[in-house]
């Protein structure tokens, strides 16, 4: 049987690890971020694409898009003045595009760091109820 004194250092061995372990799960995700912001493209766009965390080889990255989202929510939040242009409107079609070419751009970042394989994109509902919150505060000045 292992004394009192054995049985504490061993506890505090695993928790030093796994303490470490997230440690380095933190730090990994700030660095790919760190990637993003060098990057000038990415960096530009007004929605800022983040590594949310990684799982394995796979980096979880926030999108305004998804199965339930549509790419004209996404727009309409980033851009409040295209809200009045019909759906066929050329600034519609560009704006798509370029918000496709920055998420392909910032998966592409990201992919080419040193242990990550694969990317999945998750809606990020934070930003889009952060927005919320801030037009309700715009309107109410």
């Amino acid at each position: 049987m292992m004394s009192d004194r054995k049985q504490f250092v061993l506890v505090m061995v695993v928790a030093a690890l796994f303490v470490g372990w997230l440690g380095w799960r933190g730090f990994e995700v700030i660095s790919l971020n760190e990637r993003l912001k060098a990057d000038d493209v990415v960096a530009s766009y007004p929605y800022k694409h983040r590594v949310l965390r990684v799982e394995g080889d796979t980096a979880i990255m926030s999108s305004l898009r998804s199965h339930t989202t549509s790419t004209h929510k996404a727009l309409s939040a980033i851009f409040p003045s295209m809200r009045n242009l019909g759906d066929s409107h050329r600034d519609w079609q560009r704006a798509e595009r370029e918000l496709a070419q920055v998420q392909a751009r910032a998966g592409d970042v990201i992919l080419g760091a040193s242990g990550i394989s694969r990317i999945r994109w998750e809606l990020d509902e934070n930003w889009y109820h952060l927005q919320t919150m801030k037009s309700k505060y715009d309107t109410r000045l």
